[in-house]
């Protein structure tokens, strides 16, 4: 089983968000996320923050992507969805070709998740390119 020891799940109370689900049920979802008290009122004092969510096929299937649509209204959020849609998608296969690259470029050593012992001699295995080995 796994240590939790170390685990800190508390929440901030002064950063509390009550949230709504708006969607055309075509192309996708805002998150309305309404600041509010730890007593559930409202919270006037800070802004609401939209999230848009899209979906992207990849050939494993699809992709949900989240990202922040700067805006100060449901309006404001609903017409800059497109272009907030375009640029969270773009990051996330940003992000991905960056965490491809450094996978790759990784030293895999002895004790680290992926290393395997090359096979001997005469296991069988042909065609690795190392002739008379």
């Amino acid at each position: 089983m796994a240590d939790l020891s170390g685990l800190k799940a508390e929440m901030d109370a002064g950063n509390l968000f009550e949230e709504k689900i708006i969607s055309d049920r075509k192309v996708g979802t805002i998150r309305v996320l309404t600041p509010v008290k730890a007593d559930g009122t409202a919270d006037a004092s800070r802004t609401p923050v939209f999230m848009g969510e899209v979906q992207i096929m990849t050939h494993m299937g699809a992709l949900p992507i989240s990202f922040e649509i700067k805006a100060g209204t449901l309006a404001e959020a609903v017409a800059s969805y497109g272009e907030a849609a375009k640029q969270g998608v773009e990051d996330t296969l940003k992000r991905l070709e960056d965490l491809r690259e450094q996978a790759a470029h990784r030293i895999v050593t002895p004790g680290t998740e992926g290393f395997q012992v090359p096979p001997q001699g005469g296991s069988g295995i042909s065609g690795s390119g190392l002739v008379g080995l």
